[in-house]
């Protein structure tokens, strides 16, 4: 077994340290969920707090890892009678992001419960995290439904298995940690919340530190052994605290004051629920005992405030996480004053935060009140009439303007049935969903069809000496169920962004538009990805991403002016998918071209444009043109635009889902990928 990387060798990220901490002292927490850049020692830090978790007593022989003092009666290998028991370190499991459902819940034989009426279950990742550490790395990339499991599983401290009316129950009890990177894709809010506290981490700009990092981890690469030996005496000591933590949570007094300030904080942050001022409060105790006291004291309310509130403040997916510490400080100062801590005794006002319980925890920037890539102050305003200034002479290009109001869109969806990554968009062939029919297995049997089973296996029992009211399976005879649910799919954004657009309302409302779709795309599980035509050249201004948030930055910072080159921005869209097509076949691609469908520039604009639609009319890909034309005079342009991409044409106004319209609109291609 390789040698972790020592806990406390790791330089900085305090917030991350304590975080973890604090959960290995009050499992009750809820987890951590860690977000940052790659590089910052997420992992390691994970995987190193599973060295200092104090060793647990197991029953001997249990898959379940019940605990011999109060063994679950309920336990799949029980009951379980006193006698023989075993002690082990605590286990850090780790969930691949690619796992089935079964390898996370477990599997039932279907086939022995169906003809022997026996209960054969093979126990999943939950069932080896039972009192230990389950780590989910990129859990942003987790499919729903194993997120949905998951999250259950750690509410409830119980795993459930159900097939077909044969069920399992076991304890699944574990300190939750998830990493990920927001570059790759963000937790929808209502995950975000499930996860007690989360903590933002990047790589420190301090040179020195920065060397103290490379330091330690050349050293530890040379000697892995040998670096661990160095940090023993360290480990130890972080182990006995948590350990003396652990024995003193029970006596720690959290009193009204304090409880008053962390109901008064979560009612000032506006947070959803009740989940937040309970993890606060948890939280606050957790820190008190990890300071070896028994009163709760406005420090560590302060502290379970930076840990456990910013995620709990986002709205969509563009809100930075963060919480405006100036406001907490007012907040916590108002509802002091008379009884901070457990008994009712004044507490000191403003109290100066320890490096453990400390007010360095949080680490975000207070957050801003205007949308993303904003920068209050920072532009220009517009000149007479309301058009904006040239950004440079002779330039041609106007400066960006900000988004309209976002607003709820049509759902747009790809034609036909896929089998793409799961997600909310298109219809495709899934492992959740409603049934649709049957096959034989390829592979492990997942989803029993038990009608078809049953059918398969009714003529051959007068063959196979069937006697008595048994019903006698073969393997043959099983069926696994097909089923028809959602898929993600790719949404490209081809946005027009040439001076017949520059309008500065104009803009705004293409922009707001675009902005609605991303948070459509967001919601419904989609990659994303931009790409914008003006001058002379189509450019890819975010390659594909699950990141719709950063598709929403490249996109209030877009320029506008210059000529209308729709012909090279088709072309570039469409080496686009030809590349992503290669990475992830199965994905299917909605394309949306944000456009007035004014071609200019270059010789016959208008041909070269119809003809590059053509290849897309071609090769089946689903389109939909947004017609951003306005004004009394209309040509007509973006809807001859999407006959020639065999797709749809919609304006601004139809776009909306509560204009008269309707409310699902499939974008058709001429070419459909049937099932």
């Amino acid at each position: 077994m390789s040698t972790p990387f020592p806990f406390t060798a790791v330089v900085g990220q305090d917030d991350l340290r304590l975080a973890l901490l604090l959960n290995a002292v009050s499992p009750a927490v809820g987890g951590v969920l860690v977000r940052g850049e790659k590089g910052t020692a997420k992992s390691t830090a994970v995987r190193a707090l599973s060295v200092l978790l104090p060793a647990v007593d197991v029953v001997a022989g249990c898959r379940f890892s019940c605990d011999p003092g109060a063994p679950d009666p309920a336990c799949p290998d029980g009951p379980h009678e006193a006698g023989a028991h075993e002690s082990r370190a605590a286990r850090m499991v780790e969930l691949p992001v690619g796992a089935s459902e079964d390898r996370l819940v477990g599997a039932l034989d279907i086939e022995r419960a169906l003809s022997e009426g026996v209960k054969a279950f093979e126990p999943g990742l939950l069932a080896d995290a039972h009192r230990g550490i389950l780590y989910v790395d990129e859990v942003n990339l987790l499919h729903d439904h194993l997120v949905d499991l998951l999250l259950d599983a750690a509410a409830m401290g119980a795993s459930y298995v159900e097939r077909e009316g044969v069920s399992v129950r076991h304890a699944a009890k574990f300190l939750l940690v998830g990493t990920m990177n927001p570059e790759e894709g963000e937790l929808r809010p209502q995950l975000l919340d499930r996860f007690g506290l989360t903590v933002e981490v990047a790589a420190s700009r301090e040179p020195d530190q920065r060397v103290e990092v490379v330091r330690r981890r050349l050293a530890y690469d040379d000697d892995p052994a040998g670096f661990a030996a160095r940090w023993a005496d360290e480990e130890s000591a972080v182990r006995a605290r948590i350990v003396a933590a652990r024995e003193l949570l029970p006596s720690v007094r959290l009193g009204d004051g304090a409880l008053r300030q962390i109901a008064a904080t979560c009612a000032a942050f506006e947070v959803d629920g009740m989940r937040a001022d309970i993890v606060m409060a948890r939280t606050a105790v957790a820190l008190a005992a990890w300071d070896g006291r028994t009163d709760v004291l406005a420090e560590d309310v302060r502290q379970a405030a930076l840990l456990a509130l910013p995620h709990r403040r986002r709205r969509n997916p563009f809100d930075a996480p963060g919480l405006d510490e100036n406001k907490l400080d007012e907040t916590l100062e108002e509802f002091g004053g008379q009884g901070s801590g457990a008994d009712g005794e004044d507490e000191d006002p403003d109290p100066d935060p320890g490096p453990d319980g400390g007010g360095g925890g949080g680490g975000q920037a207070p957050e801003s009140d205007g949308p993303p890539g904003d920068d209050a102050g920072a532009r220009p305003e517009a000149g007479e009439g309301g058009e904006p200034q040239p950004s440079g002479a002779g330039s041609g290009e106007q400066q960006p303007v900000r988004a309209g109001e976002p607003f709820r869109t049509k759902v747009l969806s790809v034609p036909g049935v896929g089998e793409g990554a799961a997600g909310r968009r298109s219809r495709a062939r899934t492992e959740r969903g409603r049934t649709t029919g049957s096959r034989r297995p390829q592979g492990a049997l997942t989803k029993l069809h038990l009608a078809a089973t049953v059918q398969a296996a009714a003529p051959h029992q007068l063959a196979r000496g069937r006697v008595g009211r048994g019903l006698v399976v073969r393997r043959d005879d099983l069926r696994q169920a097909t089923r028809e649910g959602r898929e993600g799919n790719l949404v490209l954004f081809v946005v027009d962004a040439s001076g017949s657009m520059a309008a500065r309302q104009r803009m705004s409302a293409v922009k707001g538009a675009v902005l609605s779709l991303l948070l459509d795309a967001y919601q419904r599980r989609d990659k994303v990805g931009l790409v914008t035509f003006r001058g002379t050249a189509g450019d890819v201004a975010l390659p594909p991403t699950s990141s719709v948030d950063a598709a929403a930055v490249r996109l209030e910072s877009l320029p506008t002016g210059g000529r209308t080159p729709i012909a090279a921005g088709l072309l570039k869209a469409h080496d686009v998918l030809r590349v992503e097509r290669m990475r992830d076949p199965a994905r299917r691609a909605l394309v949306v071209v944000v456009t007035d469908g004014r071609a200019t520039g270059g010789p016959e604009p208008v041909a070269m444009a119809g003809r590059a639609a053509r290849l897309f009319a071609a090769e089946g890909i689903a389109s939909v043109v947004v017609d951003c034309e306005s004004g009394p005079v209309r040509l007509g342009l973006a809807g001859q635009l999407a006959g020639e991409l065999g797709g749809t044409a919609v304006t601004l106004d139809e776009l909306r889902a509560d204009s008269i319209a309707g409310l699902v609109r499939d974008v058709q291609g001429t070419s459909r990928r049937a099932a």
